[in-house]
C-alpha cells in the first residue's frame, strides 16, 4: 500500500492529534505499509506504538497484536477507542462470554485492532477464529520474550512464531521491543524468517539522573527513604523484589504519613485496575511494586523510578527505568545496593531454568502415565511455575505431547523421544549469571551509568553523558540518626502483618502475625527456641503478640483458644498459648490433636503437597465443645496457611462460630511478582 508521508501527516494530525512522525516512526511505517517485516528496537517512550497503530488504520482488514501486558491493552484500547478507532483486547481477567463477544465483532469486520495475550492461542475458540479474519497485519509487542536469551522468556510467544511463519509473505509483520541484546536481536531474526529490516535506534536517555546508593541493610534503605522520598518531584514508582516487601514498605510510608500504595500480580483485576488509575491521576507519592507494574503504563511525567533491590540483568533495570521521564523532563533513577541483595536475582536465575534433575523427575513421572499439572507437582514436589516452564521446555523438544484426557489436558510421553538436550538451558544459565556480573559491574562502575547501560545493550553511540553520580552529579548517602532508627524501630513494633485465610469453606476470619520471620528479630529468637534448646519463647514475643493481637480484634472476646499442635516443636507452642490465654483471660483447651502423622510442611516445595500433608489430619476430642464457640487459633509459624485452613475446615464443620488465627511470625518467603 502506498502513501506520501505529507500524506500520512494530515491523516496523523485527523485522526492521532500529532503534527509529524519522527524520522525513525515513518521508517518503519513505510515499510510495514510495503508489506515488509520488521523488527524495530527503540527507547521506552519513544511512539513504537505508532508505528502499528497508523498503519492499522490504513489497512483494510483487522491488526492483531499479541502483546503480555494486560494493563497495556486496556489502556491503549481506551485511548484508541477515545480517538474513534475501534479496538478491543481479549485477556484472562474478563469474563468468557465477554471474550467471546469481542471475537464475533473481530470476525465482523467490526474492529481495526485487536490486542490479545499470547497465551490464548490455546484456546480452540481463538485458534478457530484466525481462519475467518481478514487479517491485514501482526505485530509482536514486548518481542524479547520470543528469545530464550531475553529477559522475560514466554513460551507461549514461541507459538506467535508458528503463526508467522505461516502467514503469506506479502502481510507485514512488527516485532517491537525496548531491551534486545544483539544476541536477542539475532535470536529474533532467525525465528521470524528471511527478508527481516531490523531498525535499531538511539538508547540513551539524557533527561535521567542516575545514582546509586550503598547500604548496610534494610533499615539504611527505609531509612533513606523516609527522609527523602517527599524532596523528590512529582510521583513515581518503588521497585521491591517481593510481594512481602510491597506491604512492609506501603505501611513504613503510611506510618510516616506519606501517601502510596502496594501493586502486585496477587492483587484482584478490580484492585490493579483501581491502582493504575490512580498512578496516572498521580493520586500517591510512588506507588510500591514488584515488577508486575509498569510495562505498558504510558504516563510520560513519572518523575522517579527507585529500586530497593538489585535487578538480574542490566536489561531488567533499562527496561523498568525506562518507565520514566517519557516527557523529556529531568527524572530520578535511584537504585540500593547491599551486597547482600544478590541472593534473591541468583535464585530467580536458577528458578527460571530449574536444575537438570528435575526435568528428569518430570519425564520420569511422565513416563509411566498421563498425568496433569497438578498430578506432577504431587508427583514431583516441584513448584508450579517450575512445573509449566519444564513441560513448555519438554514440549519444545518433543519430549512429551500435551493432550486431553476427559475433560482435562494431561502429558504423555512419545514413543521414541529424543534425549532431553541440556546445553542449551546450561549455557543460558551461565549467561544469565553473567548478566547479574554486569548489573553488579552497572554499581560498581566508574564511568557514565547511562553509557555502561547502552553499551550492554548494543547501543554504540558515542556521546559523552553527564547526568550520573559518576560524571558531576552529587553522591547519594544514607544519614542514620536516633531520631530516624527510633521511628523506624517505632513502626516495627507496631505493624502487623495480615493473616489472609478467609475462604467461602469455612468460618476462618483473616488473623494476624505478630511480625515477618526475616525482618527483625522475632525469626532469630523462634529459631533459637525450636532449633537450638532455647526453651520456651521469650516475654518479648509474648508482648509483641498481644499488641498484634489487640490492634487487629481490639476487646473483642473468644471463647476459646486453641493452638496448633505440633509436628516436632513439643511443648513450645502449647506453652505459649498457654501464657497468652493467662493474660486475655480466655479459655484454653489442648484438645485440638493430630488424628495422624504429618510431615513438616517446610519438606514440601508446592501447594498441593503441603495441603496433602495436612488434609483430614486433625481431631477435636470434645466435639461438642466446639459448636456455636469464637475461637482464637494460635501457632508460631505462619507460611503457606494450609495447616491454619484445614483446622479452619474442621472446627467449621464442628460448628464453630468463628476461627481467628494469631501466630508469632509470617514468613517472607512465597510470590515475587
Amino acid at each position: 500500500m502506498q502513501i506520501s508521508r505529507q500524506e500520512a501527516e494530515i491523516i496523523l494530525k485527523r485522526t492521532f492529534k500529532l503534527d509529524r512522525f519522527y524520522d525513525e516512526q515513518w521508517l518503519a511505517i513505510e515499510k510495514i505499509l510495503a508489506g515488509e517485516r520488521v523488527l524495530l528496537i527503540e527507547k521506552t517512550g519513544f511512539g513504537k506504538s505508532l508505528c502499528f497503530q497508523f498503519p492499522a488504520l490504513i489497512f483494510p482488514g483487522i491488526t492483531v497484536i499479541f502483546s503480555p501486558l494486560i494493563a497495556l491493552m486496556r489502556d491503549q484500547v481506551a485511548k484508541l477507542d477515545a480517538l474513534g478507532i475501534p479496538a478491543r483486547c481479549i485477556n484472562s481477567e474478563q469474563e468468557i462470554f465477554e471474550n467471546d463477544r469481542i471475537i464475533d465483532d473481530a470476525k465482523a469486520g467490526r474492529l481495526k485492532i485487536l490486542y490479545i495475550a499470547p497465551e490464548r492461542q490455546e484456546n480452540t475458540g481463538w485458534i478457530e477464529a484466525t481462519r475467518q479474519l481478514n487479517l491485514s497485519m501482526v505485530v509482536v509487542d514486548e518481542a524479547h520474550c520470543i528469545s530464550v536469551w531475553g529477559h522475560d522468556f514466554r513460551p507461549a510467544f514461541r507459538r506467535i512464531i508458528n503463526l508467522v511463519k505461516m502467514l503469506p509473505r506479502h502481510l507485514p509483520v512488527l516485532a517491537t521491543t525496548a531491551t534486545a541484546t544483539r544476541k536477542v536481536e539475532a535470536d529474533i531474526a532467525t525465528q521470524m524468517g528471511g527478508n527481516l529490516t531490523i531498525l535499531r535506534g538511539n538508547l540513551m536517555r539524557e533527561n535521567f539522573r542516575l545514582f546509586v546508593i550503598k547500604v548496610e541493610s534494610e533499615d539504611d534503605k527505609m531509612i533513606w527513604l523516609g527522609q527523602n522520598l517527599n524532596k523528590l518531584p512529582g510521583s513515581g514508582i518503588l521497585y521491591t523484589g517481593t510481594r512481602v516487601n510491597t506491604e512492609i514498605y506501603s505501611r513504613w510510608f503510611e506510618f510516616l504519613n506519606i501517601p502510596s500504595i502496594g501493586y502486585n500480580a496477587g492483587l484482584d483485576p478490580a484492585s490493579r485496575i483501581a491502582i493504575e488509575r490512580g498512578l496516572m491521576n498521580n493520586k500517591w507519592k510512588c506507588v510500591i511494586s514488584t515488577n508486575a507494574l509498569g510495562m505498558g503504563i504510558d504516563k510520560p511525567d513519572i518523575r522517579f523510578i527507585i529500586h530497593t533491590q538489585t535487578p538480574q540483568s542490566p536489561v531488567h533495570y533499562y527496561q523498568e527505568i525506562g518507565r520514566a521521564g517519557r516527557d523529556g523532563q529531568p527524572a530520578y533513577i535511584i537504585l540500593f545496593y547491599n551486597p547482600r541483595d544478590r541472593d534473591l536475582p541468583e535464585a530467580f536465575i536458577e528458578g527460571g531454568r530449574p536444575a537438570i534433575k528435575k526435568y528428569e523427575k518430570v519425564i520420569e513421572a511422565i513416563r509411566n502415565e498421563l498425568l496433569g499439572e497438578r498430578d506432577l507437582m504431587r508427583r514431583t514436589n516441584l513448584k508450579q511455575t517450575q512445573i509449566r516452564v519444564i513441560t513448555a521446555d519438554l514440549s519444545e523438544q518433543k519430549i512429551i505431547r500435551q493432550v486431553t484426557s476427559g475433560k482435562s489436558k494431561k502429558y504423555e510421553y512419545i514413543t521414541g523421544a529424543p534425549k532431553l538436550n541440556t546445553r542449551a538451558f546450561e549455557e543460558l544459565r551461565e549467561l544469565k549469571r553473567a548478566d547479574l556480573e554486569q548489573m553488579i559491574g552497572y554499581v560498581e562502575t566508574t564511568i557514565s551509568r547511562m553509557k555502561y547501560l547502552c553499551d550492554f545493550l548494543g547501543d554504540t553511540d558515542q556521546r559523552e553523558f553527564r547526568n550520573c553520580d559518576n560524571t558531576g552529579l552529587r553522591k547519594l548517602d544514607v544519614i542514620s540518626d536516633p531520631e530516624w532508627t527510633g521511628k523506624l524501630e517505632n513502626y516495627r513494633e507496631n505493624y502487623f502483618p495480615e493473616l489472609q485465610v478467609e475462604t467461602k469453606r469455612s468460618r476462618l476470619v483473616n488473623g494476624v502475625a505478630a511480625s515477618y520471620y526475616g525482618v527483625s528479630n522475632v525469626g532469630a529468637a523462634i529459631h533459637r527456641c525450636k532449633y537450638d534448646n532455647g526453651g520456651d519463647f521469650p516475654d518479648f514475643l509474648v508482648g509483641l503478640t498481644l499488641k498484634a493481637y489487640r490492634k487487629k480484634f481490639g476487646q473483642e472476646k473468644f471463647d476459646l483458644i486453641l493452638y496448633v499442635p505440633p509436628t516436632k516443636s513439643g511443648d513450645l507452642v502449647k506453652n505459649f498459648a498457654e501464657t497468652i490465654a493467662r493474660i486475655l483471660k480466655f479459655p484454653l483447651s489442648n484438645g485440638l490433636k493430630k488424628a495422624r502423622d504429618t510431615h513438616e510442611q517446610k519438606i514440601y516445595e508446592n501447594s498441593c503437597l503441603k495441603a496433602d500433608n495436612v488434609k483430614d489430619a486433625f481431631i477435636f476430642e470434645r466435639p461438642e465443645m466446639i459448636s456455636g464457640k469464637k475461637i482464637l487459633l494460635m501457632d508460631d509459624i505462619f507460611d503457606s496457611g494450609a495447616t491454619i485452613k484445614e483446622i479452619g475446615k474442621y472446627l467449621t464443620g464442628l460448628g464453630a462460630e468463628t476461627i481467628a488465627p494469631l501466630v508469632i511470625a509470617r514468613t517472607v518467603g512465597g510470590d515475587v511478582v
